[in-house]
This record gives C-alpha cells, sequence and structure tokens, in this order.
C-alpha cells in the first residue's frame, strides 16, 4: 500500500460514510504507468505524500482572502478547506426555483469499478460536504450562481473530498461559475466529484477557473447526463496547482441533446496539467463542439486526450474536437490524444490535433508594424486561449473570468 492511500484510510477510518466503500477503494490502489488513462500522468511523487483529513473547525480567513471572496458577485457560496463557510455566502433570496444544500448526495446507481478511477472512488467513499443544486421545471435563473472553494495552510497537508451534485428540470436554465483559489502556500490535495444531470430542454452554461495554489494537486471527475433537445456549454481554465487532473464524461442520452465544452490548459514552471474527455453519443441526432488549448512553457507539461464515441443507432450525430497546442520553450512537453470511434450511419465528424510553436509569419506581421518582439509573443498567446471564452456566449460571464485568464497568461514567458 502507497504511503498515500495509507494516510487517507488512517485519516478517514472513523469518518468516512461508508467504511466498507473506504476499505474496498483503498485496496484498489495506485495506478500505475502501465494504466491506459494514466501513461503520460505519473502518480510516483503523490504516492509518497501523507494527508490528514480537514479539520471540524472552519479555518480563518484572512482580510485579503476575505476582500476577494466578497468582490465575487452574489449568490455566492463558499466553502473552505472542505468545509461551508455561511459567513462569506450570501444565499438570501435566492431567485424562484433554485435551491442550494451542502450535504452529500449519495446516488448508489453510480459506481467506480475500474482501477483508474481511483479518485472518484475515494472520493464516493469518504465526502461529507459539497454542492447540491436543483433548478425547477421551467426555472430560467437569470442571476450568475458562484461556487467557490478556498484552499488555506493548515498544521499538515489535507485530503480534501467535496461531491457535487447538480440537477436542472426540464426546460430550465442555470448560469454558474466556479472559482477554486488559495489563501496561503499549501500542498493539499483536493479531490472533487460533481453529477450533473439535465432534463429535457434544460441549458446548463458552467465555466470554472482552477487556480489553486502551485503545490497543489487537484482531481476532478464530471459525469454529466443529457437528455432530449438539453445543452450543456462549459469552460475549465486550467491555470493552478502543481499536479491536476480532470476528467469529463458526458452521455449524450435524449435526441438533440448537445454538449459544448472549451478549455484552456496552461502549464508553467513544473506543472502538470491533464484533461481527459469522454463524449458518448447515444441518442439521435446529438452533437458535440470541443474547443481545446494548450500552453506549455518551462519545464511545464500538458497532456489531453479527446475522446468521442458514436454508439450504434445515434444517427445524424455531428461531433467535432478541436486541440491545438504552443510549445513555448524547449524543455516542455505537450501530448494529445484525439480518438473518434463511429459505428452509426449518416454523422459528421471531425477531429484534430496540433502542436507547435508560435506562426513565425503572425510574429513577423506585427514585428514589422513595429510591436516590440516580447510584446508580439504575448498578443499571439493572449489570443490563442482567449477563443476559448467564446463557448459561454455572455458578455457577462465572459467578463467574470477573463481577468483570470489575462493575469496568468501575462505571467507566460516564450522562450523557444
Amino acid at each position: 500500500m502507497t504511503t498515500l492511500l495509507e494516510s487517507i484510510q488512517t485519516a478517514f477510518a472513523d469518518i468516512a460514510p461508508s467504511k466498507a466503500a473506504l476499505d474496498q477503494a483503498i485496496a484498489t490502489g495506485l495506478p500505475d504507468p502501465r494504466s491506459e488513462q494514466w501513461k503520460y500522468t505519473s502518480l510516483r511523487a503523490l504516492s509518497a505524500r501523507r494527508f490528514a483529513a480537514p479539520p471540524a473547525t472552519l479555518a480563518t480567513l484572512d482580510d485579503a482572502t476575505i476582500q476577494t471572496v466578497s468582490a465575487i458577485p452574489a449568490p455566492r457560496i463558499v466553502f473552505v478547506n472542505g468545509i461551508f463557510d455561511a459567513a462569506n455566502s450570501t444565499l438570501s433570496n435566492l431567485p424562484d426555483g433554485l435551491s442550494i444544500k451542502t450535504d452529500v448526495y449519495f446516488d448508489k446507481g453510480i459506481h467506480f469499478d475500474n482501477p483508474h478511477e481511483i479518485f472518484a472512488k475515494l472520493n464516493a467513499a469518504v465526502a461529507s460536504q459539497g454542492l447540491r443544486i436543483n433548478i425547477e421545471k421551467n426555472a430560467a435563473i437569470d442571476t450568475c450562481l458562484h461556487a467557490v472553494f478556498v484552499s488555506v495552510k493548515a498544521g499538515q497537508d489535507l485530503a480534501i473530498h467535496f461531491r457535487h451534485k447538480i440537477v436542472l428540470g426540464e426546460n430550465a436554465k442555470l448560469n454558474l461559475v466556479e472559482h477554486h483559489v488559495s489563501q496561503d502556500p499549501q500542498q493539499h490535495l483536493v479531490n472533487h466529484l460533481c453529477e450533473v444531470s439535465l432534463a429535457a430542454g434544460a441549458e446548463l452554461t458552467h465555466a470554472r477557473i482552477q487556480q489553486d495554489d502551485i503545490g497543489a494537486s487537484h482531481f476532478l471527475r464530471t459525469e454529466a447526463s443529457l437528455l432530449d433537445k438539453a445543452s450543456y456549454h462549459r469552460l475549465d481554465l486550467e491555470l493552478g496547482a502543481h499536479l491536476s487532473r480532470h476528467d469529463l464524461q458526458v452521455n449524450l442520452l435524449g435526441d438533440g441533446a448537445t454538449v459544448n465544452a472549451n478549455g484552456s490548459l496552461i502549464a508553467g514552471g513544473r506543472r502538470h496539467v491533464d484533461t481527459r474527455l469522454d463524449i458518448r453519443h447515444i441518442a439521435k441526432n446529438t452533437s458535440c463542439n470541443l474547443f481545446w488549448r494548450g500552453l506549455a512553457t518551462e519545464r511545464g507539461r500538458a497532456v489531453f486526450h479527446g475522446g468521442i464515441l458514436i454508439e450504434k443507432g445515434a444517427d445524424g450525430a455531428a461531433a467535432h474536437l478541436s486541440n491545438k497546442n504552443l510549445l513555448l520553450s524547449d524543455n516542455a512537453e505537450i501530448d494529445t490524444q484525439p480518438v473518434l470511434v463511429i459505428h452509426a450511419d449518416e454523422v459528421t465528424a471531425s477531429h484534430g490535433a496540433t502542436v507547435g510553436r508560435l506562426d513565425a509569419g503572425h510574429l513577423f506581421y506585427l514585428r514589422a508594424r513595429g510591436i516590440p518582439e516580447t510584446q508580439a509573443k504575448a498578443m499571439l498567446t493572449h489570443a490563442f486561449c482567449k477563443e476559448t471564452l467564446k463557448v459561454l456566449a455572455s458578455d457577462e460571464l465572459i467578463d467574470i473570468v477573463s481577468p483570470h485568464l489575462e493575469k496568468m497568461l501575462q505571467t507566460i514567458e516564450v522562450t523557444a
């Protein structure tokens, strides 16, 4: 047994909702490099680390963090080191049709049986808090809901587990923005499991800004199911953590269901960013549009797997994947793997992935107009990543997330 799993078993033995589920997860073990799903992401260093369960008492936020959190518009729900922070949340006068809870939703129908699903399995065994959002049938929520997750340094490194459930009824509509921030330098392990359920005609726009501290490890698994003509618009900005991994799984179960998922993966320093998509077209006339951009500089590494499966009977499906990446230093690395499997007829599908340098022609064009080389390179990298924001299709949402991406891009140095 690895030190990581031994410490989690010890830390959560008396507080896990299911001791049997915890023991079963521990017995699964961590995936090794022979696992196809983890071949580009090593867990060797993490496996030797030791973590504790979060304290039962709420950690204190300093004045600067409180001001940062307070600047995020209401309605706002805040968690600090895995514990709901009522004082810094603003949930009064919620719009009609929107309900929010912070207790964990346990769905016994969902199981994680594969060895590579170890972090989802651990989450299902030990998570005790999370965000439960329910939107009633025909409720169109005009205001944007903000979920804020703050990591604070503790006496020891913590393993923080969240389990979330987002349910939209028929023809319901919601805009949700997640903010993941750190108050202090820390090396916590943060593990989220999010289940999204969209009924017929429902529409969810979901933006996630991951800005955990450079020492943290951040894991997320998203399981989404869409019924007839439901639509899921998603943006992921992977801007923080030393090691981050997101498994996004979307099942298009209803005729005409649509997922539009964009993302920017920024790997600088020695950061390792891993995103794995698994989109399944099951019903007829479904569509997916996946638009992802990656930057790697210094000794950073970005990993992307874009998997699309069009099942037998999913006639009329339309699936499109674009993954373009820029290597900005000689020591950076990017691995990309687009996978398209088709078992149906009369489909429209395309997929493509590229890894390269900044376009010399574009750079020359800007330099010829008197723009200094450093500024010209910055302009090109900014434009390259900011394309992903278009999935939000709302100036209000773009204005919310754009400054976070812009701030990160200002730290990127192009050396190749």
